[in-house]
């Protein structure tokens, strides 16, 4: 960890952005113990210990591969950064795309919106972030605008759920639906909130340019050219860029056959398991092979790496700390306390306000399970009932369970992915919330709606 983000070598948790993390973090813990005393109560020596007892939680096993593809992809960062592979890639892209930036970013957003509604690629697109992040401030804009890119727009498309396995395609055979039926819906609801995201981050980058913050937030190094020439490599600056740009080719080969292998996850569903390990795996591969081309000697690759891997041991702590909130409450059976009155409420309420309240039930639900397929588990045999006994229909009950459960993903405190890009962008928590905080409301008012149109089509 250190004061900046973007240190040579490494992915740094910045201290800033680590300590108001932490802080909001422990304020939420703090609030999920006063909590359990409405259900069971836990020892506080429970409570203490929960970032670490949560590992032996059931359930846990995603978390662990979250910490162990987050290790790997700070370790590989780190040999990026010192092989000079980094610096190089982004120089190409900006030198290529700076006279037509705001299609790239178009076509930015889109992808990463498609990663997330046809594959349910969420914690997976995480090592993409911080290319786009420092891509986006060397194109003139910010962190900000680099974040929204990539992690708000792989979020906004997993809530439109178009294919989304992991949320549409659970809570659909859990209702007794074909799975991905009524894919129209989801399809419009993609087409709408693209737009709305694209113009939200266009408006914010036009302001970045007007103002001429790029200079508050750029990284370092980034206009120092390209770097990682051996110091005993007698080689000309040539010579150097070919092995950078051989190495920058390998990178994207490989890179690009494992983003393959993980889109073809939407037909084979056998794979739909493994995404995360075969990412975490194309993205070790590919930064191995490419720091090797670039001229990286062995010794140099290994300490860059095991460098890179203790500087991203601040995001673990955070991570296993926002965990410990639904341990925490699980444990003092507070969740199921929550659930019972969400089911109580519904009752005495119009149709169209019981749509609105299982939208509303999903996302505090949010808050606490940042998993799709658990929530699934965990709601929709009490959603779908209560939707059909007031004549709405089990596909629009998905749709608002997809929507509850996606867009929050990229805006509470408690969601891993969340913590990790912030961390590694160099963004708090605090500056992500007062920003991101206006697109979310403009998006809940357009998914409120069409979750009203689909009730007055009967969808």
């Amino acid at each position: 960890m250190s004061e900046k983000s973007g240190n040579k070598g490494s992915l740094n948790i910045s201290v800033r952005s680590f300590i108001t993390s932490i802080a909001v973090i422990f304020v939420l813990m703090v609030i999920a113990y006063a909590l359990s005393f409405t259900g069971n109560g836990i020892p506080f020596w429970k409570w203490i210990l929960s970032p670490v007892l949560v590992l032996g939680a059931e359930g846990n096993g995603t978390l662990i591969a979250v910490l162990i593809f987050l290790l790997v992809i700070g370790g590989i960062f780190a040999m990026l950064d010192d092989s000079g592979l980094m610096r190089y890639m982004l120089s190409v892209i900006s030198r290529r795309y700076s006279q037509t930036r705001y299609k790239l970013m178009a076509v930015v957003v889109l992808f990463f919106m498609a990663m997330g509604a046809l594959i349910g690629s969420f914690e997976e697109c995480v090592p993409l972030v911080p290319i786009v992040v420092a891509l986006a401030v060397k194109l003139g804009w910010d962190r900000l605008t680099g974040l929204s890119m990539s992690m708000l727009a792989v979020g906004c498309g997993f809530a439109s759920g178009v294919f989304n396995p992991f949320t549409v395609g659970v809570a659909q055979k859990l209702a007794g639906l074909p799975m991905f039926s009524g894919a129209w819906m989801r399809i419009l609801s993609f087409a709408l909130i693209y737009p709305l995201l694209l113009l939200f981050i266009r408006a914010h980058a036009k302001k970045v340019e007007a103002a001429g913050r790029r200079s508050a937030d750029a990284l370092e190094g980034n206009e120092t050219g390209i770097s990682g020439q051996s110091a005993e490599d007698p080689d000309s600056e040539l010579s150097s860029s070919e092995k950078l740009a051989k190495g920058l080719r390998l990178f994207a080969i490989i890179l690009g056959a494992g983003i393959v292998i993980v889109l073809c996850s939407a037909f084979l569903t056998f794979l739909q398991d493994y995404t995360m390990i075969i990412v975490a795996l194309a993205f070790l591969a590919a930064g191995i092979a490419s720091v090797k081309a670039s001229g990286m000697p062995g010794r140099a690759m290994l300490k860059s790496f095991w460098r890179g891997l203790v500087s991203i041991l601040p995001a673990v702590l955070m991570i296993l700390m926002a965990a410990s909130i639904k341990y925490t409450l699980t444990e003092a059976g507070v969740i199921d306390l929550l659930l019972g009155w969400a089911v109580g409420a519904a009752s005495g309420m119009p149709r169209w306000c019981v749509v609105l309240f299982i939208y509303l039930i999903v996302l505090v639900m949010n808050f606490f399970i940042a998993s799709g397929s658990a929530k699934a588990i965990m709601l929709i045999p009490l959603i779908v009932p209560i939707a059909q006994a007031f004549g709405i229909s089990a596909q629009l009950c998905i749709l608002a369970f997809a929507f509850g459960d996606g867009f929050s993903n990229v805006f509470y405190p408690t969601n891993a992915a969340l913590l990790i890009s912030l961390g590694l962008a160099d963004v708090s928590y605090t500056r992500w919330f007062k920003w991101a905080w206006k697109f979310q409301l403009a998006n809940l008012v357009l998914t409120c709606a069409l979750l009203l149109f689909g009730l007055a089509i009967n969808y």
